[in-house]
């Protein structure tokens, strides 16, 4: 037993009383060499919350205190919830009671009783702040008539920093700036300009402002890329499945350029199919441990934002190596699957695998093939091959009770000067749905293969949902007119779906659900998808872009080779904790991920409509009423995904009055109604690019 685990056992004995690091140190009668390393171990063990120190200078475990370790959270509005790491509820925290905490730190917070938190929701107060999220802050450099200070671009930072002018700066600039120490609440945190990264109007400097908000990375590191200019560039089928022989081709989007995951088809004499799924072998390529390998880790996965893509390897594996080019060998680990007529699992094979792939189409050209006249040709034919396994996968999927989230995706098209010229909506179409399904039974078959052979390894789960949040969403889906029944069991959820599909209203209605479920994240611990409604489920098919993907095929490959080396590099033998640790870091580089990528459409979208006011050619939208309020009604573009407020004050035609009770607005000469699923015609009044917010005025 080391001396971290003395101290724990010490302090979680059940006769121990709060004792000052003297007196620990003499009940636990440690050795010289202990009592040299004593300090630095409690100093640890502090810093990361795992003991604290309260009054006279005494320690505990935080739990014999009522104090809780955890992420703050902040909401615009000031108050916050802190998020307990070892899963317990959140906390209300007051805007009174959050001391000098940032956004995303690691605080130590005492529970207290609060009447403003909801009754079922604990409460408390920071009391101390273990570890800022980040030292530095994107904003715009403002000016009163005494100081200079920033203002965070995020939201949630809901503190201005004073700061001095740094050379070059500008008022108007968007800057990064590091805090200095803030240890007291009622005096405005400070800070220093480290970077000047121009005027916010100027081309590139908003989404380069996003990167650094999210302290995304932009190069690799010299060792990283020493250790890829090493790689060989021969492949040999030595030890490996030899199928370059297999129709075996890639559906990707147009704009593609790391291909991960490639598929093939047959239909077997006897009847039934043999699946057959690759996904690039990256991990021939990155040895736990290595340079390259801590870097992936620290990123967790590619960042895909409007104008760029930020890698999670570099362009020699991700476009090069492990991208899987047509008419080019490369090296896979295969997933093939074999069904009887009636789609049942006859055998699952996994094995290390050389392809040579014959064809990469585009979802578009695939979706022409599939839907174009008579199959006169070998692709042509075997793509509609595949579609008729995986159309008969798709239903048996939701017969078994997965949920049809359909959101089509929306991509904003930038000129050469980062400038928005279009928006498009692409749809789920068949050829989407085909990969899919494939994609998804691969994933559920590695997940099961881990189960049954008890193999630790990483998982990708989504608890099954509040219900509290389904029953909100049930009303939510009421207002639109909708006969729902009790939301608790699939069943309703899957008929919602259905009634919604192709409405104006079915994005809000289907963002609503998602928005009332759990978020999926990875973790140690198999406990199942409740949306995919899988019992085992993880994530195998995209190791280019995302490092889960890579630590699933060392673990996998293990298993075939009775390799007991370490998936995460830094054990003989991975534990449970280790791994989830593991997944908690790549949980939140993924939502980190989503949040950039998310800002960066929605800042463009934002500008396109901005640039339609200054030119004047404002496009009338179909919209549908998604909310409403006393001071207006919030609408959806359905054909672009975006929500804005159209004001009472600008629609014209009559006064109105809210009626809470019924959620919408009445007139009160005309008696029109304006509520949740009304149609109508909107067009653009008013786009504030710094609070990311649009207004529309109904179109007469």
């Amino acid at each position: 037993m080391d001396i971290r685990q003395k101290i724990q056992r010490l302090l979680a004995a059940p006769d121990y009383h709060p004792l000052r690091d003297a007196e620990i140190a003499q009940r636990l009668r440690l050795t010289p060499a202990e009592r040299r390393d004593y300090r630095r171990v409690l100093a640890e063990l502090l810093a990361t919350g795992a003991i604290v120190r309260v009054r006279h200078d005494r320690f505990v475990l935080p739990q014999e205190a009522d104090l809780v370790i955890g992420r703050i959270s902040f909401n615009e509005k000031g108050f916050a919830f802190v998020i307990p790491e070892k899963g317990d509820q959140d906390i209300y925290i007051a805007e009174a009671d959050t001391a000098v905490a940032f956004h995303g730190d690691k605080v130590v917070v005492r529970l207290h009783r609060d009447r403003r938190a909801a009754a079922d929701k604990p409460a408390g107060r920071v009391i101390r702040i273990l570890e800022r999220a980040h030292e530095t802050f994107v904003g715009t450099l403002q000016k009163s008539r005494q100081f200079h200070y920033v203002v965070p671009d995020d939201p949630r930072l809901i503190h201005d920093l004073y700061t001095r002018p740094a050379r070059g700066a500008q008022v108007g600039d968007k800057v990064v700036v590091k805090l200095a120490d803030w240890t007291n609440r009622h005096i405005n945190p400070e800070g220093t300009i480290v970077e000047v990264l121009g005027r916010a109007a100027a081309p590139g400097v908003d989404i380069l402002a996003i990167i650094r908000q999210h302290h995304l990375p932009t190069a690799f590191p010299g060792p990283v890329l020493a250790e890829v200019a090493r790689l060989p560039d021969t492949l040999s089928p030595d030890g490996r499945l030899d199928l370059r022989s297999q129709p075996i081709i890639t559906i990707d989007p147009d704009d593609a350029k790391d291909f991960d995951d490639a598929v093939h088809v047959e239909e077997l004499p006897e009847g039934g199919w043999r699946l057959g799924v690759h996904i690039a072998d990256v991990s021939h390529y990155i040895a736990p441990g290595s340079a390259l390998d801590r870097e992936a880790r620290a990123r967790g996965n590619s960042v895909y934002l409007v104008d760029r893509v930020l890698p999670m390897l570099p362009e020699k594996l991700s476009n090069g190596l492990c991208s899987l080019r047509p008419r080019e060998d490369r090296y896979t680990v295969s997933c093939l699957i074999e069904f009887t007529p009636a789609l049942t699992i006859r055998k699952t094979t996994f094995a290390r695998s050389l392809i040579h792939s014959r064809h990469r189409l585009t979802y578009r050209e695939a979706l022409q093939r599939l839907e174009g006249a008579a199959p006169a040709e070998p692709l042509t034919r075997e793509l509609r091959t595949m579609w008729k396994l995986a159309d008969k996968l798709r239903r048996q999927r939701f017969a078994q009770g997965a949920l049809d989230l359909d959101f089509p995706e929306v991509k904003v098209r930038l000129d050469k000067a980062g400038r928005p010229t279009h928006i498009e909506k692409h749809a789920n179409d068949i050829s989407h749905q085909l990969i899919e399904e494939f994609m998804l039974l691969a994933n559920e078959a590695v997940a099961r293969h881990f189960c049954h052979r008890q193999v630790p390894g990483l998982f990708r789960i989504h608890e099954d949902p509040d219900l509290g949040k389904l029953r909100d969403f049930r009303a939510y889906a009421q207002t639109f007119g909708y006969k729902v029944g009790d939301v608790t069991h699939r069943g309703e959820l899957q008929k919602l779906l259905a009634a919604v599909r192709h409405r104006p209203e079915e994005y809000a209605i289907n963002l609503a659900l998602l928005r009332s479920l759990k978020q999926a994240r990875y973790s140690a611990k198999p406990v199942g998808h409740y949306g995919l409604a899988k019992k085992y489920y993880t994530h195998f098919t995209s190791p280019i872009r995302r490092y889960a993907d890579l630590v699933v095929h060392r673990t996998l490959l293990a298993t075939l080779t009775g390799n007991r080396q370490s998936a995460i590099g830094n054990r003989q033998s991975d534990s449970l904790p280790e791994l989830e640790k593991l997944a908690l870091h790549i949980s939140q580089t993924e939502r980190t991920a989503a949040q950039a990528e998310q800002e960066s459409v929605e800042l463009k979208k934002l500008e396109y409509f901005q640039q339609q006011l200054r030119t004047g050619k404002r496009t009338v939208f179909d919209a549908v009423v998604c909310g409403v309020r006393n001071f207006g009604f919030f609408v959806e573009l359905p054909d672009n995904f975006v929500q804005g407020l159209v004001h009472i004050s600008t629609v014209a035609d009559d006064f109105y009055h809210h009626d809470p009770k019924g959620e919408r607005l009445v007139g009160k000469r005309t008696r029109r109604i304006i509520q949740i699923g009304d149609r109508l015609k909107v067009a653009v009044e008013r786009v504030d690019i710094f609070k990311r917010q649009i207004d529309f005025r109904v179109a007469q």
